[in-house]
Formats: C-alpha cells, structure tokens, sequence
C-alpha cells in the first residue's frame, strides 16, 4: 500500500512540475478597482497592491494593462497554489519513505534504536 502511494506521489509531483513549467509570466498582488470619488463612482482607476521583500508596495496600473495584469496574477496564485501541492506532497513523500525504510530495516534483522 505504502509502495503504492509513494508512487502516486511521485507522479503527482512530476504532474505539478509539469504544470509550472508551462506558467507564463508572473506578478504578485492584488489589483482593485478604486474610484476618487468613492461615493459617486466617478473617477475609476486600478491599482495593484503586493509585498515583496517584506515591503507593501503599490502600483497604478493603466486601463490598457489590465487584462495582461489579471493574467499574471493569477498565473502567480496558481504557482503558489502548487508550490503548496508540491511541498505537502514532498513531505507525505518523505515520511512513507522514511517509514518503509525502518520497517524492511526491522525485517531484516538490522534496526538499530
């Protein structure tokens, strides 16, 4: 069973990898819409709002470059939603690694305490 699984793993780890490789471009953040006058709603404009070396920073972000900001974004959301994947899975792996290999030592007659 444990065989098994660490072979679904595996697989799932060279999927995500896979995955990455094939990510455009990135870009960390938030993008919103804001208004200068929030009560009317007149005055639109978009800002992108990220932390990158532990500093907060902010950017306007222009009409036209909307769509391809909204595009990296999410590009990033999705890098780090499997980069997470990635290293759960390389956990789980190394724990029924580790596991199988101190039971066939104790079969074996060569566990050591």
């Amino acid at each position: 069973m444990n065989n098994h699984r660490l072979l679904t793993i595996e697989r799932r780890i060279e999927r995500i990898k896979a995955e990455l490789a094939a990510i455009g471009d990135l870009r960390p953040g938030a993008l919103t819409k804001q208004y200068k006058d929030p009560h009317s709603h007149s005055g639109p404009y978009y800002q992108l709002s990220y932390t990158l070396d532990r500093q907060s920073r902010t950017e306007y972000i222009r009409r036209q470059s909307i769509a391809d900001i909204r595009r990296r974004v999410s590009n990033y959301k999705r890098f780090k939603k499997l980069c997470a994947q990635w290293i759960a899975l390389g956990i789980e792996h190394s724990k029924l690694a580790m596991k199988l290999t101190a039971r066939q030592g104790s079969v074996r007659g060569t566990h050591k305490p």
